[in-house]
């Protein structure tokens, strides 16, 4: 199933190495229009998610009152959501439709030889870009996986900023840095900086939906 996505998504990265001669800009021009194609879908992820956040301390103050009362919580959760324009399973949908995606782009650049070149050419290009040697191995210097894992807290400290999570939220928002930290020091290096790159994107688009929502409040007084 996830070839199927895979091999246009290898046409894409293809391409835009023909154009640009460089694995590394490839790579970096690949994660660009990767999210633009997703865009719509992580605007509404991170509108969800935002709208959780802010009305998690209600639902908690009505899970902890009516706890006794499975019926009467699930109620009052239903007006909450109404009364907020909130929709549960609004938060879930577009991570449905993305992961199946993310796995296909993770394929692309986990095996290259695969969806994108032959082995001889990916044997005959040139990978080293920047500080690192061979982006089709692991960042030696471990620079990406350090920024791989901060730009991720910082992608999440953002979403939570504004809100009031739990405990187990918050120690989400630390673990799941560390564990793509450590994951990224073992994927190829092109892996990790799609994440960077990717990343620093969404924060960017999260920088200016936060501008966006302050100006609507400001106007709205």
């Amino acid at each position: 199933m996830f070839d199927i996505i895979s091999r246009p998504f290898g046409a894409l990265l293809r391409i835009i190495f023909d154009f640009t001669g460089s694995y590394g800009y490839a790579i970096i021009l690949f994660t660009i229009l990767t999210k633009v194609l997703l865009l719509p879908v992580n605007i509404k992820q991170t509108q969800s998610t935002k709208k959780m956040n802010e009305i998690n301390p209600k639902m908690k103050e009505i899970q902890t009152k009516y706890k006794g009362n499975p019926e009467k919580m699930n109620e009052k959760l239903m007006e909450l959501y109404k009364e907020h324009n909130y929709n549960p399973a609004s938060g879930c949908l577009p991570i449905l439709i993305q992961l199946p995606i993310i796995i296909a782009l993770f394929g692309v650049l986990q095996n290259p030889t695969k969806f994108v070149f032959t082995p001889e050419e990916f044997d005959a290009i040139a990978k080293s870009f920047w500080w690192i040697a061979d982006l089709g191995k692991p960042d030696q210097l471990y620079i990406l996986p350090v920024l791989s894992a901060a730009t991720t807290y910082f992608q999440t400290a953002m979403l939570s900023a504004k809100g009031n999570v739990d405990s187990s939220m918050r120690t989400m928002n630390i673990v799941m840095p560390l564990m793509i930290g450590w994951f990224t020091l073992k994927f190829p290096s092109g892996i990790a900086l799609y994440w960077v790159v990717g990343n620093i994107l969404t924060i960017i688009q999260q920088y200016f939906m936060t501008k966006v929502n302050i100006g609507h409040k400001g106007g709205e007084k």
